[in-house]
């Protein structure tokens, strides 16, 4: 199975939104099957109709699409494959490999109990079955043929349970934590079709890996304990089981399981944070896996080429928001300014501050040097219509700290009067005409420059933070400076 090109998958059900574990899940499916050549495929595992919700099968192809996790083939629905499980569980029954259940669904668990959670879970998965509860004897596994046909005539409901050996040991090797056994007292006849006729996870999840040639299932570790019995499957269907790596979990700061408590945990809350999607992609792949040397920062073509199974760590994963808020910082300043554009087009579209001259020539190169002024002061995407809002419209306000503290002096509106009138008649406009107009005006007026330079800075922008003042300058314009400061004016006389 090895020699051919790996054929992966990554299995969201539609009960939730994209949260992080999901997306990590899919992360290192993609990184993997881009790094050997292999496909990617996408499966929709929405068999439990109680717990899915079909309008989130949008939300987490968007959040997939935003990552920028392209598959392969697919989306496939189990939903729209029941009758293929259901020959399977027929075939299994057949075989002798499994037997009609007729117990009460609440005499047994797992009889009728909803399948495991998929892969795209907060969870990535889980046991359908309680510790407490393993390998529990049926009383329906031992029904000789005439009490079989004696529940039949009765229409008495029946599931079909696997027929699990009572002696010996399954075995599998894990890519990540290596030869895994589980005695077959420990693993209970599990359930494979519902007594609705739905299958559960364990079936449904190896009839499809069976159909669709997977190679490889790389996913969460809480599915370690699936796999004695999806081992046993692949084994009564005749199939050579494919190469299982299960990857360390997700956890909060306080190394619990990640959940709504520690704050954000769909994908789509990131994006609409303004985090960048290749920041999110690096950080991502860093949780449970390492290229072997400190290298943090890695564009994606680099992660592909680095990617290994043999990277994966066995030990869990902490979500550290800090650390991700440091790679988005490092993808907003790094890279080429174009590659940014898009993103802030985006973002100044959402907030209805675009302007269609920005599209092409030379409103397109003024964009790039707008945002290649603001960008080594962002964190977020969301900053250029935050704070750096000025930079974009007409339509801000004055940050009133910056108003208190920079706007006291009583001169100030006789000052930057009087600085409008001598930019108003600058020839060229440029950072050192700027800059040679207003330190002129200081020294002509006994002031000190910064006096200038600050409640300058506050009147064009509307803080007191911002990029360097005369670079702003240039980047706003002559006569948009020249309006802002004349504008200001009756705030500074108010004040």
């Amino acid at each position: 199975m090895t020699s051919q090109k790996p054929r992966v998958r990554f299995a969201p059900s539609p009960t939730g939104y994209l949260h992080v574990g999901g997306a990590r899940t899919a992360l290192f499916n993609w990184l993997f099957a881009r790094h050997e050549g292999g496909t990617l495929l996408l499966r929709i595992e929405d068999t439990d109709a109680e717990r899915n919700r079909p309008e989130l099968v949008e939300g987490i192809l968007a959040g997939l699409k935003w990552l920028g996790i392209e598959w392969d083939e697919g989306p496939f629905f189990q939903s729209q494959r029941l009758e293929i499980y259901r020959a399977a569980a027929e075939r299994l029954l057949a075989s002798g490999t499994a037997f009609p259940c007729y117990c009460k669904p609440a005499a047994y668990t797992g009889a009728d109990a909803a399948p495991a959670p998929s892969d795209a879970a907060e969870g990535e998965g889980d046991d359908e079955t309680p510790k407490a509860l393993k390998a529990p004897a049926c009383p329906c596994r031992d029904l000789s043929p005439a009490e079989r046909a004696a529940r039949e005539k009765e229409n008495i409901p029946r599931a079909i349970r696997f027929r699990v050996s009572r002696d010996g040991v399954t075995r599998f090797d894990d890519a990540v934590f290596g030869p895994r056994e589980v005695q077959n007292a420990e693993i209970e006849d599990f359930v494979l079709l519902r007594s609705s006729g739905v299958p559960t996870y364990q079936l449904s999840v190896v009839v499809d890996d069976i159909d669709m040639r997977i190679t490889h299932i790389i996913r969460g570790a809480d599915h370690l304990s699936n796999t004695p019995k999806q081992a046993l499957l692949y084994q009564a269907l005749g199939a050579p089981a494919p190469i299982f790596a299960h990857v360390p979990l997700i956890l909060g700061p306080d190394r619990t399981r990640l959940s709504k408590r520690h704050g954000a945990t769909s994908v789509g809350s990131y994006a609409d944070e303004g985090f960048l999607p290749e920041a999110f992609r690096n950080f991502l792949a860093l949780l449970g896996w390492s290229p072997g040397d400190d290298s943090e920062f890695m564009r994606t073509p680099e992660l592909v080429e680095r990617f290994a199974l043999s990277g994966v760590s066995r030990t869990n994963a902490i979500f550290d928001r800090p650390k991700l808020e440091w790679f988005n910082v490092q993808y907003l300043q790094k890279p080429p300014v174009d590659e940014l554009l898009p993103f802030v087009e985006a973002e100044l579209k959402r907030a209805g501050l675009w302007q269609d001259t920005w599209a092409a020539g030379e409103g397109r190169a003024w964009l790039a040097h707008a945002v290649d002024l603001i960008r080594p002061r962002t964190r977020l995407i969301s900053d250029f219509t935050g704070w750096a809002r000025a930079f974009f419209t007409d339509d801000f306000d004055y940050d009133a700290e910056a108003r208190q503290k920079f706007w006291k002096d009583g001169l100030l509106a006789a000052l930057l009067a009087k600085l409008a009138d001598a930019l108003a008649a600058l020839p060229e406009w440029n950072h050192d005409a700027c800059d040679t107009a207003l330190r002129a005006l200081a020294a002509a007026e006994g002031v000190k420059a910064g006096l200038l330079i600050n409640a300058t800075r506050v009147a064009i922008v509307g803080r007191a933070v911002a990029p360097p003042l005369f670079e702003s300058m240039v980047v706003l314009g002559q006569q948009r400076v020249v309006a802002r400061l004349r504008r200001a004016l009756p705030f500074i006389s108010a004040h």
